[in-house]
């Protein structure tokens, strides 16, 4: 048996003062070399007991696809090839998952090399193999040659978003047969890939590539469609054997704090999306502007909250992360929250907004934030804020607030007998069907905000209750 190998082989990364100044991305990936040295650390548990499977929302064969690149190592293109072969079995999107999923809570988060040193760096190793097909041209040509296997079935399915959880489903769907067109609102597809995160964690050109491996497989994508305005839903039905809904959560939470309306203070929705989807940061050559000053406060702890700061910082700002636990209850994942440190965002832990502060003008220049204290855990687990009654006004140009985000009701209200929640979420039965027959859901316009690969994985469990629903099987 193999030494193990306690300390993972860690991925290169741009120096903090160098990337801090631009949007590229930050982490650099694996080369074959350093690949394979990590999956040599892999103690290659059996299928049908590896946890690492289990703790993947789409079950990955992941000491499967690992293998492949020990077994290869002496030649390195089909190393590759056989290790997409098995992610694509079940994931359609790897270099994105191999970017922003949370690794550390599903699959890394269980490994049995983590119980005695580092956990397998599964997803770093995800992403090598994605974008080391991607280069060579590996994924194109092996796409090509399994679409020809492809047999139509005849049967058509409408998927309402271009978000993880719709191109996931529609690329499972397309697999076996069907022909499926994705609807986009927006002019871009991608969803909140596109839109809600930065190009230093995940460059756009990916999620290009991505969506256009998806394509591929002859799924057909329309931008610009809002469903419900440009067509309407009723039109889906009778023209469409299924539809799936994966409209996600692009709604903003705002608290309504006094002064909340004052100029300078942003939703971290359009924040993000005048950011990414149109390219503020690169004013005036593209025509979105973005106003930042020199001091931003971004009020929150999760993943959204770290890509606002990060982009702010880039855009020019001294950036303040204001956030009412304290860094042990943050959401965020522990590689952004440390390379939002390593770039210069300040942190101010126990602090919630209590007021904005506003000039004659109308513009932002302050907040009145009031100090918290920890108190008993909330049903989340983790210890709820408690106000002090003690404050104090720190002055800021412009505030992001990123407190969440829910589904969208204008959709809902145009789909007659689709039953939501009372936060809005739709509510669907144990195959992902809506109160619609022939209507399916997943992603967070079911769950709320949550992650990307939890959204693929109700893709992939949608697409199976697509076909069986459709295919007639009980």
């Amino acid at each position: 048996m193999p030494r193990l190998i306690k300390e993972r082989i860690l991925t290169r990364e741009r120096a903090p003062e160098e990337r801090a100044k631009d949007f590229g991305e930050v982490n650099l990936g694996y080369t074959f070399e350093l690949a394979v040295r990590e999956a040599e650390r892999c103690l290659q548990c059996p299928v049908e007991y590896a946890p690492c499977i289990k703790g993947c929302p789409v079950n990955i064969d992941i000491p499967g696809f690992i293998g492949k690149l020990r077994e290869n190592r002496d030649t390195p293109e089909k190393a590759v090839r056989d290790a997409l072969e098995v992610i694509w079995a079940c994931n359609s999107l790897p270099a994105l998952t191999g970017r922003v999923c949370p690794q550390e809570d599903q699959c890394e988060g269980v490994c049995v090399v983590g119980k005695v040193g580092d956990a397998v760096n599964i997803g770093k190793l995800e992403r090598f193999v994605a974008d080391y097909a991607r280069e060579k041209g590996i994924d194109i040509g092996l796409l090509r040659e399994n679409s020809r296997t492809i047999r139509k079935n005849g049967k058509k399915v409408a998927v309402i978003g271009s978000g993880p959880a719709g191109l996931t489903c529609a690329a499972e769907l397309a697999k076996v047969g069907y022909d499926v067109t994705v609807f986009e609102a927006l002019h871009k597809p991608g969803g909140v890939l596109i839109y809600g995160i930065p190009e230093f964690r995940l460059p756009k050109e990916v999620v290009k590539r991505e969506i256009g491996n998806v394509k591929e497989l002859g799924v057909r994508i329309e931008t610009d469609v809002v469903v419900g305005r440009t067509v309407t839903f009723e039109e889906l039905l009778r023209e469409y054997d299924a539809v799936f809904i994966g409209t996600g959560a692009g709604t903003p939470r705002i608290y309504p704090w006094p002064g909340v309306n004052f100029n300078g203070v942003y939703s971290a929705n359009e924040f993000l999306t005048r950011v990414n989807l149109m390219k503020a940061y690169r004013f005036p050559e593209y025509d979105t502007p973005v106003k930042v000053g020199k001091r931003v406060a971004v009020i929150g702890g999760g993943n959204v909250a770290m890509d606002a700061a990060r982009s702010a910082l880039r855009l020019g700002a001294e950036v303040w992360v204001l956030y009412r636990r304290t860094r042990k209850e943050m959401t965020a994942r522990e590689e952004e929250i440390r390379h939002a440190e390593e770039e210069g965002v300040n942190f101010m832990f126990l602090v919630s907004p209590k007021r904005f502060i506003g000039e004659e003008n109308g513009n932002l220049k302050g907040i009145e934030l009031e100090k918290m204290e920890l108190g008993e855990p909330d049903e989340s687990g983790r210890r709820r804020p408690v106000p002090t009654g003690e404050t104090l006004v720190m002055e800021f140009d412009n505030a992001v607030i990123a407190i969440g985000q829910t589904p969208n009701r204008i959709f809902y209200r145009s789909v007659k007998g689709l039953e939501v929640d009372e936060r809005g979420r739709i509510l669907v039965d144990e195959n992902l069907m809506t109160s619609i027959p022939g209507v399916f859901a997943g992603g967070d316009a079911i769950r709320g905000e949550a992650t990307v690969i939890l959204a693929m994985g109700d893709g992939r469990k949608a697409a199976k209750a697509i076909h069986d629903h459709l295919s007639g099987v009980s």
